[in-house]
């Protein structure tokens, strides 16, 4: 577990851009554009999983995001909360501008606890409030509750195909009946730092549906997703276009 001389440390030495590796700059200005969240929209994967809710990434996964992400979840590189919780904020209002006002709760999938204690913290819980705050100040009532848990053990998903991924977390998740409250009303958004196969996202939709908080989950959020996503949703579209020429 991180100590909290190794979180000073990391905010006071020099370091180099986690997304490229640009000499005595935490996050470069070119890598930290790809987090602007300018391209956020929807992304579909393919084959999607059936209770898959829309989602909506910010950026593709690969290259200095993938760098990005990795640095702050798996080497513990607090700040970069930061910049990705501004890219899944984005994603969210991506995925929520126009529809009704009321209270926005951003429920982050949960990490395995053995995972939680190996790495010192929780990433997506923390990206998730980087990104509550950012909604905030824009105006928007934004609040994140961790109303997810994991009900039994779940194998590492790391080389798991989409058929095994889905098998490996069918049930897996639970709502904690003596966690966090979500009001009546509120409109839930589901975040995750990347989706592959969507079916971490579509047990977190059947557990939150199943426990009652709301009839349909009205879409998810993630800060990235592979480019066959953002391609397979955008070549829909374009072909529902031309149908209608």
């Amino acid at each position: 577990m991180r100590t909290w001389w190794q979180e000073l440390a990391g905010l006071a030495l020099p370091v180099d851009c986690a997304g490229c590796g640009a000499a005595r700059v935490r996050l470069c200005d070119p890598c930290g554009d790809e987090l602007s969240g300018a391209g956020a929209g929807p992304v579909s994967p393919s084959p999607r999983p059936a209770g898959l809710p829309a989602v909506h990434a910010a950026a593709v996964y690969g290259g200095a995001v993938r760098a990005v992400l990795l640095a702050h979840k798996e080497r513990g590189a607090l700040p970069l909360a930061g910049p990705l919780g501004r890219a899944l904020a984005a994603a969210v209002h991506s995925g929520t501008a126009g529809g009704r006002g009321g209270e926005l709760v951003l429920v982050p999938v949960p990490s395995a606890r053995r995972q939680v204690r190996a790495r010192g913290h929780d990433p997506v819980r923390r990206i998730a409030c980087a990104a509550a705050a950012r909604l905030r100040r824009a105006g928007v009532a934004a609040r994140v509750a961790p109303v997810l848990r994991q009900r039994r053990t779940v194998a590492d998903q790391a080389g798991l195909g989409a058929v095994q991924r889905r098998e490996n977390l069918a049930g897996a998740l639970e709502v904690c009946r003596d966690g966090p409250r979500v009001t009546a009303g509120a409109r839930i958004v589901l975040v995750d730092d990347v989706v592959t196969t969507g079916a971490t996202l579509a047990e977190a939709a059947r557990a939150v549906r199943a426990a009652g908080l709301s009839a349909a989950v009205p879409g998810a959020a993630v800060v990235a997703a592979s480019a066959d996503s953002f391609v397979q949703i955008r070549s829909t579209r374009s072909r529902g276009q031309k149908s209608r020429e």
